[in-house]
């Protein structure tokens, strides 16, 4: 059985149909976020740093709204328009996992990406016991 997942109160408008994570059993898929600002539905285009921070922030409000933490996540998929940002999103990406735990990864450059921001990260996430 599939639950979608929504956040509650117009918090971080989808841009396009999907939800914000799906639950299939005992794994979630988190959909990619970006460096929207959960009120307004924009995409914030400041520095690298800023959107890092906004994207992680984002997938803490999904996961938090799922039940569930950057603890369980099993794997995620970062994709940046520039390989120069990729140590700065690194190690602000590496700050939200306990260090030796953190889960698998493929990262992706990309030529654009929605609402052309330069970072996004989509997660599975194990939910089981």
């Amino acid at each position: 059985m599939l639950e979608f997942i929504n956040l509650p109160d117009g918090q971080l408008p989808p841009v396009a149909p999907y939800s914000h994570a799906v639950r299939a059993g005992d794994f979630l898929f988190v959909t990619g976020q970006l460096a929207e600002n959960p009120d307004t539905g924009e995409v914030e285009k400041g520095s690298i740093e800023a959107q890092t921070e906004q994207v992680m922030a984002n997938l803490k409000l999904v996961l938090a709204h799922a039940n569930t933490s950057f603890e369980k996540v099993a794997m995620s998929r970062i994709f940046v328009t520039d390989f120069r940002y990729y140590e700065t999103v690194n190690r602000i990406y590496a700050g939200h996992f306990t260090a030796g735990r953190y889960p698998g990864r493929t990262t992706v450059g990309v030529t654009a990406l929605a609402g052309l921001g330069d970072v996004e990260i989509d997660l599975i996430v194990y939910c089981g016991d």
